[in-house]
C-alpha cells in the first residue's frame, strides 16, 4: 500500500511540474483567439467577420464555399502591434495557399492587407503553383527572403509558426526551427524590397506598427492556438 501511495505522490509531483513548465512557456502571452468565437477579429475594411470564416473544432476555418465573395476577405486583429512575439498553428487543404500578414495598416486607401503588410507564407508546397517559385514557399518571408530550411509538415497536419519582431529585427520559425532572420527598414531591407514585386507599391513594408492578418486566398485553411506577447 505504501508503495502505491508513494508512486501516486511522485506521479502527482511530475504532473504538477509539467503543468508549471507548460504555464511558464506561455508566460506573458495573450490569446488572440479564444477557440470558440471570432472575438477580437474582423474582416479587413469592415466591422464584422464574413461568413466564410467560422470556428470549427477549436480553430478559425476559412471555407471558400461559405457564402458569396462578399463574405470573404482577410481577417485582421482589432488591435495593432509593434514589437511582438506571435505564435499560432496552421494547416492547409491540398493545393491551398494562405498567409500570416503583419504590420498591416488598415486604411481605405490601401484596400488590402498585403498592400502594406509583410507575409509569412502558408502553403501546400507540392500542390500549389506558388511552391515552384523561390521565396513563395511555406515559411518564407513572401517574395523577399527564402527559408533557410523547410521543416514544414505534410498537407493536412498542423504546423506551428512563430514571428518575432523586436526593434526591426525579424525572425520567423516553423515547427521550432528558425527559417528566416533579417532586419527591417535599413538599407539592406530597402534593397530587398526594390528587388521584389513590392518595389513600386507605396508604403509597403514601411509601417512599424500594424495589425495581424490571416489571409483569404480562396482556399481551405485552419488556424488555432493564436497568441501574442508584446515585447
Amino acid at each position: 500500500m505504501k508503495h502505491y501511495i508513494f508512486s501516486a505522490i511522485i506521479l502527482t509531483a511530475v504532473m504538477a511540474g509539467s503543468a508549471a513548465q507548460a504555464q511558464k512557456g506561455k508566460k506573458g502571452f495573450t490569446k488572440l483567439f479564444d477557440g470558440k468565437t471570432t472575438k477580437g477579429w474582423h474582416t479587413y475594411g469592415k466591422t464584422t467577420v464574413g461568413q466564410k470564416w467560422s470556428v470549427q473544432d477549436g480553430a478559425l476555418y476559412f471555407n471558400p464555399k461559405g457564402g458569396d465573395k462578399s463574405q470573404g476577405g482577410d481577417l485582421v486583429t482589432d488591435e495593432e502591434y509593434s514589437n511582438f512575439h506571435l505564435k499560432l498553428d496552421w494547416k492547409v487543404a491540398p493545393k491551398a495557399n494562405s498567409g500570416i500578414i503583419f504590420y498591416v495598416k488598415e486604411d481605405p486607401k490601401y484596400g488590402q492587407t498585403y498592400s502594406t503588410g509583410l507575409e509569412m507564407q502558408v502553403l501546400d508546397n507540392d500542390g500549389h503553383p506558388d511552391g515552384k517559385i523561390t521565396k513563395h514557399r511555406a515559411g518564407d518571408l513572401y517574395d523577399l527572403v527564402k527559408s533557410s530550411s523547410e521543416p514544414v509538415k505534410p498537407v493536412g497536419e498542423w504546423n506551428t509558426a512563430e514571428i518575432i519582431c523586436k526593434d526591426g529585427k525579424l525572425e520567423q520559425y516553423l515547427n521550432g526551427v528558425k527559417v528566416v532572420s533579417t532586419t527591417l527598414w535599413d538599407d539592406n531591407w530597402k534593397n530587398l524590397v526594390a528587388g521584389s514585386k513590392f518595389a513600386t507599391w507605396p508604403d509597403w513594408g514601411t509601417f512599424k506598427s500594424g495589425k495581424i492578418a490571416l489571409q483569404d486566398h480562396g482556399n481551405d485553411v485552419w488556424y488555432r492556438n493564436i497568441m501574442i506577447k508584446k515585447l
